[in-house]
């Protein structure tokens, strides 16, 4: 129980000034009678506005409706009238910032060309140099026809029938599966380099080139060069003859071949002596 010493003390601490308690308190000093009394709410002064003339009063604004007011009913909502949005023409719609886009269906397609698949052996006879198509991929074997076709046309061009074979086949395409380029020009640019690194070491008086692809790649011409002299730069005088296949079964082309040798013949033949 506390005392009224101790209650005023706690009552001061909390800043509390004035309370009143809900129950009578024992050792509770008596309550001041002002405090019971009821506050005085003092009375707003009235204003009394001016009058004004009918002269000088100003319609209130259309605007502006009484607090007192009742609400406005509510409005049926009219339907809004629907807007067509015209679609793009597709001429309009290839102009870009003031400027018509390539059309897609008048841009040249880009035909993809598939690298060209050979193999081709280079071998040294004499003076001469003769890159052969090899039609089976794989290198001359001793007893092959076509081997066998290749010594015989050697020993008719006066050369010796026993060629060296110059390092190992060219075959293309270089890798498989390969994402660089291995397209005509690739390997008519691998072809002449490899060619033209062998006749760095060791000149010759001619290159025979053997085969549609030697003709194609190393001498940058095609069929119809066939048993022709012909100039390429970095490579000197090419000979174009048709491949070793193709006179096995076409036998009337070794005349032509024999006609055009004659020709040349003494090119390498000069060269021996």
């Amino acid at each position: 129980m506390l005392t009224e010493s101790r209650r005023r003390a706690y009552l001061t601490a909390m800043q509390v000034e004035s309370w009143l308690p809900r129950t009578e308190l024992p050792f509770a000093a008596p309550s001041r009678p002002e405090l019971l009394a009821p506050v005085p709410v003092p009375e707003a002064p009235a204003v009394t506005a001016p009058v004004a003339s009918a002269s000088q009063a100003r319609p209130a604004a259309p605007d502006m409706a009484p607090a007192t007011a009742l609400p406005a009913p509510l409005r049926t909502p009219v339907p809004r009238p629907k807007i067509e949005v015209p679609r793009p023409t597709p001429a309009a719609a290839r102009k870009v910032a003031g400027s018509e886009a390539p059309d897609v269906e008048s841009a040249p397609k880009v035909v993809v060309v598939p690298p060209p698949r050979f193999a081709l052996q280079l071998l040294r006879a004499g003076r001469c140099l003769l890159l052969v198509e090899l039609s089976t991929g794989q290198p001359f074997q001793s007893r092959d026809p076509t081997y066998l076709l290749l010594k015989d046309m050697l020993r008719a061009a006066g050369l010796p029938d026993s060629p060296q074979i110059v390092g190992e086949p060219v075959r293309w395409p270089l890798l498989v599966r390969s994402r660089m380029d291995q397209g005509p020009e690739a390997a008519r640019d691998f072809v002449q380099g490899f060619v033209a690194a062998r006749l760095e070491e060791h000149p010759c008086t001619c290159l025979w080139l053997v085969g549609l692809p030697a003709v194609r790649f190393a001498g940058e011409a095609d069929s119809e060069a066939f048993y022709q002299e012909r100039q390429v730069p970095g490579l000197g005088t090419v000979w174009a003859l048709p491949g070793l296949e193709s006179l096995m079964d076409e036998p009337q082309r070794k005349a032509d071949v024999w006609k055009a040798m004659r020709q040349l013949m003494a090119r390498w033949k000069t060269q021996d002596e």
